[in-house]
């Protein structure tokens, strides 16, 4: 592939730099979101109906990912940097024929495997309406996420990483007033009713940032042309392998049952919020810039080997320093965080307990992020399945034989040694050039 040139509007952003600006308006925006697990585990503590909505989450999480990994951090981006860059005018084309299929395939994804989970949450569950409400309010809730991710992918492909921060913090205000209103008539339905407002609210902000801030017009159209074709090809390969990622939370929240802890799948769900600290702030200022600019440079070999390399070392040297401190203050952070309202100090506990065992994983994740974006840059998506059957059944095997020997953190522990095997697999398979 021939080198493009760069001009004023296309120009490759400076990961450092962006990633600066970002910082502040992620604390400020999302910080709220942040803080929203906290909130829950005052509000709600642990209990059946908690570990009945995780459940859900976990599946909803999956089947969202079918949509969300087809404009987040994916080929998309790599493909309308390129259509940008030579043959602008087309690009009001390429993303109404994008913004259609989003529409049907997010309609059809949401209903079609909606309602399966609620038949079977309503038939396995003991509080069947409870089930009923939570899968209807979940199965919205996708199709509000896709339009989200949507806009995301446009806004981040033109370089403007500042929009999503601001949707989000729009959409999480109005989170935080719907549950603290909410929460006492409705229970844990509010959770995910809540996140429904919110994602459309997001969804929102950023449908008017791209029409008035970056001049876009965009009309629906099912129409196919060359670019959508090559995003789909690509997008198809990455949303499989994310996809069979992705059963990786509801595995674990199944085999969380196994370790017979009262609120199990519960406690295991903050445990790995808290361990998602050390990337959850890279994700949300430098892996978007990151993707970016690798898909700027990816013509330009030095360009592209220095720029990942570069953020490999600093992904895995912040993450690493930063587990390390977690765990050294992993007692007072956890009562600090979650010694409040309904939940128990046993429960503190087990949370302080699996801590160590999450975060070992911490800077391989950072490390797996940095490298699938690389190839995903390369617009090499054809290993992205076989890299989530990889992901799937390592994990699902070292569950297996880890939960009955150490509980809650044998589950923790396996995902870490999965995340570990997974980032040497996708150094080993870069191509040779970039290596």
């Amino acid at each position: 592939m021939p080198e493009r040139p760069y001009t004023s509007r296309n120009a490759p952003p400076s990961i450092a730099r962006v990633a600066l600006r970002l910082l502040p308006l992620q604390v400020v925006f999302r910080g709220g979101e942040a803080l929203l697990p906290l909130a829950l585990a005052a509000w709600f503590g642990r209990s059946a109906a908690t570990d009945l909505y995780y459940l859900l989450a976990a599946y909803f999480v999956f089947v969202g990912t079918i949509l969300t990994a087809a404009f987040q951090d994916s080929g998309a981006i790599a493909v309308l940097v390129e259509v940008e860059a030579r043959a602008p005018e087309t690009l009001e084309h390429v993303l109404g024929s994008l913004f259609g299929h989003t529409l049907v395939v997010g309609a059809i994804v949401a209903v079609g495997l909606g309602l399966p989970a609620a038949v079977m949450a309503m038939a396995t569950s003991h509080s069947p309406w409870l089930a009923a409400e939570l899968t209807a309010a979940m199965t919205a809730g996708v199709m509000a996420t896709s339009l989200r991710a949507f806009y995301v992918g446009v806004l981040n492909a033109r370089g403007a990483f500042h929009a999503h921060p601001v949707a989000s913090g729009a959409g999480i205000a109005v989170v935080w007033i719907l549950l603290a209103g909410a929460r006492h008539a409705m229970g844990v339905v509010a959770i995910p009713v809540a996140l429904l407002v919110g994602e459309l609210t997001a969804a929102g902000v950023l449908a008017t940032w791209v029409r008035r801030a970056e001049g876009l017009r965009i009309v629906p159209s099912l129409l196919r042309p060359e670019p959508v074709r090559r995003i789909f090809s690509l997008v198809r390969l990455e949303t499989t392998g994310a996809l069979i990622t992705r059963i990786n939370p509801l595995v674990d929240q199944i085999m969380a049952g196994l370790a017979r802890v009262a609120g199990g799948g519960t406690l295991l769900r903050y445990a790995t919020d808290v361990a998602a600290l050390p990337t959850s702030i890279l994700q949300l200022t430098v892996f978007p810039v990151l993707l970016t600019r690798l898909a700027h440079e990816s013509a330009n070999r030095d360009r592209f080997v220095a720029t990942t390399r570069g953020a490999l070392g600093a992904v895995v040297g912040l993450a690493a320093a930063v587990s390390v401190l977690i765990i050294a203050l992993r007692h007072p952070l956890c009562v600090l965080l979650f010694s409040h309202g309904a939940m128990d100090a046993a429960g503190v506990q087990r949370i302080t307990s699996i801590l160590p065992w999450a975060l070992v994983g911490a800077a391989p994740f950072g490390a797996l992020l940095v490298l699938a974006r690389a190839h995903v840059a390369l617009q090499n998506s054809r290993i992205m399945p076989g890299m989530g059957v990889l992901n799937s059944v390592l994990n699902a095997g070292l569950n297996a034989v880890f939960v009955t020997r150490w509980g809650l953190a044998g589950i923790a522990l396996s995902t870490s040694v999965t995340y570990v095997v997974v980032a040497l697999v996708f150094w080993w398979r870069l191509p040779k050039a970039v290596l």
